[in-house]
């Protein structure tokens, strides 16, 4: 992956309809991005996973929709060749049972992947555990110990080699109330162990809007500047990331500017493209 470049306007999170909690064609989004001069726009929706007892997660692809994303993203990557690159990728939690499958399928079809860890997995494998079926979502961490297994479960994702780059790696202080020492040893453990694997830390773009309702002030929100300050000091690197659900997301060139001097200031270092 190659590191700063000034100002190259680059996205590799974009999500899709498929989601069903995005809007908008693929094509909008790329006619956007194209109109806004990005060089990369990568779409890397929700995985789906292969549930074995037919549970339909409420804010993923189904399964029988990964063929289609597919083909749609790659089609659109050669018609708009010369004007904008189009790699496809996936965002993905790091599920054990899962990880044989999703190895398979990033050696056959994907161009890259994303550790996206929004949902927690119980230990008994029920599959309501997952998702909105039941499973804890990370966004929502109010205790200390929802904070502990956050970091637990990231790393492990981390250390299994798959993945490109860390999503909203402080997707924790969503809703916590203050960095108190759990927040603090959590960013330490999740920076430290990005910086030994070489991974690189998404600064989120869509958590600062998300942040900016009444309805999330008073928490600490995400992207968390003392998470970031201990990133900094971790020798951690950077990418920014839309994490774009509608294709209006794109046009927020102001807060991709804003973060590019925020990381700066901390002398971040940033990753400006992939190897895709």
């Amino acid at each position: 992956m190659n590191s700063e470049k000034p100002r190259a306007l680059v996205n590799y999170h974009t999500h899709t309809w498929r989601c069903l909690h995005a809007d908008g064609t693929e094509e909008e989004y790329v006619r956007r991005a194209i109109g806004r001069g990005f060089e990369v726009l990568g779409f890397a929706d929700h995985t789906p996973w292969p549930y074995e007892n037919g549970y339909v997660a409420g804010m993923r692809m189904r399964l029988d929709q990964l063929d289609g994303y597919l083909s749609t993203v790659r089609a659109l990557g050669e018609k708009y060749a010369g004007q904008i690159r189009i790699p496809v990728g996936l965002e993905c939690e790091a599920f054990p049972q899962y990880m044989g499958w999703l190895a398979e399928l990033k050696a056959k079809s994907l161009d890259y992947l994303i550790l996206g860890n929004h949902y927690d997995l119980r230990d008994d494998a029920d599959h309501e555990a997952f998702d909105i079926g039941g499973g804890f979502y990370f966004g929502r961490c109010t205790r200390p110990a929802h904070v502990r297994r956050y970091a637990e479960r990231t790393i492990a994702g981390m250390q299994t080699g798959l993945f490109d780059y860390v999503a909203h790696p402080d997707l924790y202080c969503h809703v916590y109330a203050r960095f108190d020492a759990d927040c603090a040893a959590a960013a330490r453990d999740l920076c430290q162990a990005a910086a030994a694997l070489g991974l690189p830390l998404e600064y989120n773009l869509l958590g600062i809007q998300y942040h900016a309702r009444p309805s999330e002030r008073g928490a600490l929100g995400y992207p968390c500047e003392r998470f970031w300050e201990i990133a900094a000091t971790c020798g951690c690197r950077a990418i920014i990331g839309f994490d774009a659900h509608r294709p209006e997301h794109l046009d927020r060139v102001d807060l991709f500017d804003r973060a590019l001097a925020f990381l700066s200031g901390l002398g971040i270092e940033r990753v400006s493209h992939l190897n895709v």
